[in-house]
């Protein structure tokens, strides 16, 4: 596989508005059918995107959490599967940026450059809690390990040139292992059946003795002993994903009452994008979707801030802004997409336009963790200067 190399910030929100724009047309058609969109994350790939967080030294463009988070506000507008499948890859590329021996970093990044995509393995169910991690990471006396264990909500690993897997050595310490998606032992299920975020195939890793060299295991326990960025970062991804379905839900409610809908006939105007009591919901709207865009931004900004001054002190600050962009962010996609449906009016209602599959999406996506404890420790925070914990879910 070859790939394009995106050069600075302003390449890679140009590549990611363009792609969004070529995938927008289809986003429907893909989630009605469920079809995947192999094709898709193939363009991704080849654009270059999926490597932007690559450091500099490395060949990469070294994007900050702004760009970042921007890149997939951009994606989620057009299709919210889309922008979630790479989620997960992010995430665990800063895994390797923090914890990577020279050695790893340097065949990792040569990796993503080349094209390739991270997946993950790390949520199991029936356990007691999300970070009561089961699957085992076994030394064999050649100094390498073998993979035994069971993941649910995998998303991104059916696409995935490598799946990173959260697992647990003898000692209980926390360990990400970088699995080629061909190793022995390994089988990816398509068994995914949410309600919404319907084409990320987010189903089930089996792992059942598969091999995993030294060289490809890092100690991911490591990331929480200091102040960290590893949880901020991945939820500001979260946000960014929700704020670009309420965003995305808007342009379509907009656009369907200026083109479809019928003014309500006690409001007097010849069209429904006259009716003063819609341009009144539309506002409101608009405003919940730009608290959200202004929180993301901010929350950015924080991360960038505590990436160039790292301290417990600036980690917290980030996770605190990170948390309040999630909260806002969650609310516009759930009310927005829920609302297109009051503004639209009845037509919009019909199956075969799809267009529930924007509150699908927001419904489904805001479950990954619960927003009420983000309020929490918000509140924690300003009240009491309590720093968030490091668990890596903020």
């Amino acid at each position: 596989m070859s790939a394009h190399v995106i050069a600075d910030d302003a390449e890679a929100l140009a590549v990611a508005a363009s792609l969004a724009a070529e995938f927008r047309p289809g986003a429907s058609a893909r989630d009605a059918a469920r079809r995947l969109p192999r094709a898709e994350l193939d363009r991704m790939s080849a654009s270059g995107l999926l490597a932007v967080t690559v450091p500099a030294d490395h060949g990469g463009a070294d994007v900050g959490a702004r760009t970042l988070a921007e890149i997939f506000r951009l994606l989620a507008t057009a299709d919210a599967s889309l922008a979630q499948i790479p989620q997960s890859h992010f995430a665990y590329v800063n895994v390797i940026r923090r914890q990577g021996t020279p050695e790893q970093r340097e065949f990792f990044f040569a990796e993503l450059l080349a094209g390739r995509r991270f997946g993950n393995a790390q949520s199991e169910a029936g356990t007691r809690h999300v970070q009561d991690i089961r699957t085992r990471l076994e030394p064999r006396p050649d100094g390498s390990y073998v993979l035994t264990g069971v993941k649910h909500y995998s998303t991104g690993a059916l696409f995935a040139d490598w799946i990173p897997v959260l697992a647990r050595t003898g000692d209980d310490r926390l360990h990400v292992a970088y699995v080629p998606s061909g190793a022995p032992g390994l089988t990816v299920v398509d068994d995914w059946d949410g309600l919404g975020q319907r084409t990320t195939a987010s189903g089930t890793v089996r792992l059942d003795g598969v091999p995993v060299p030294a060289d490809r295991v890092l100690p991911h326990h490591l990331t929480f002993e200091g102040p960290q960025l590893h949880g901020a970062l991945a939820q500001l991804l979260h946000a960014a994903i929700d704020t670009g379905i309420a965003a995305g839900a808007l342009a379509e409610a907009a656009e369907f009452v200026r083109t479809k809908s019928r003014p309500w006939f006690e409001s007097g105007v010849e069209t429904a994008a006259e009716d003063p009591l819609l341009i009144q919901r539309f506002g409101e709207l608009a405003l919940c979707t730009k608290a959200a865009e202004a929180l993301l931004r901010e929350a950015a900004r924080s991360v960038d801030a505590a990436r160039a001054d790292l301290r417990d002190d600036t980690a917290a600050e980030a996770s605190v802004a990170v948390a309040a962009a999630k909260v806002q962010a969650a609310r516009a996609a759930v009310e927005v997409s829920s609302a297109l449906f009051e503004v639209s009016g009845t037509r919009s209602a019909a199956d075969s336009l799809n267009l529930h599959r924007h509150w699908r999406d927001a419904r489904t996506h805001t479950l990954h963790d619960p927003a009420r404890w983000k309020i929490q420790h918000i509140g924690r925070f300003v009240l009491n200067g309590t720093r968030p914990p490091r668990h890596g879910l903020l």
